[in-house]
């Protein structure tokens, strides 16, 4: 079984011995988001501005991989705060249709640099 590793300037460059993602066949399988701004490498403020930019480094490292959300199957949330739960919902919603992706939330005393969201996902290369 071989194994890519991916690479993009289109999302935050790890912060340790990691790869941005792995594809292995027709999966390709994400590290956790963080919501780093890539051009600035400033953290967004708040869990609405961070979770959107989680996001959109989720997406650029998966079009990078060759996949797109739209072929997620897995995602995994880590909140800093689970009350956060209704709204992160809400701006996921803005990001995936239906059907979703499978998904797990958990609530995490403290992220990598004390975000307030990271998002891994596990998705098929197109």
């Amino acid at each position: 079984m071989m194994k890519k590793k991916i690479s993009t300037d289109k999302a935050p460059q790890a912060i340790g011995p990691y790869s941005q993602a792995i594809v292995c066949g027709t999966l390709v399988f994400t590290s956790g988001q963080l919501p780093v701004n890539r051009k600035t490498n400033v953290m967004a403020e708040g869990i609405e501005n961070q979770a959107h930019m989680a996001l959109t480094n989720l997406k650029n490292t998966l079009e990078a991989s060759g996949s797109s959300l739209d072929h997620v199957l897995k995602c995994t949330l880590y909140l800093k705060h689970l009350s956060d739960f209704n709204t992160i919902n809400e701006i996921y919603k803005q990001y995936f249709t239906m059907p979703f992706p499978a998904r797990s939330c958990v609530e995490a005393a403290r992220l990598p640099l004390d975000a307030l969201i990271e998002i891994e996902a596990v998705a098929e290369v197109q």
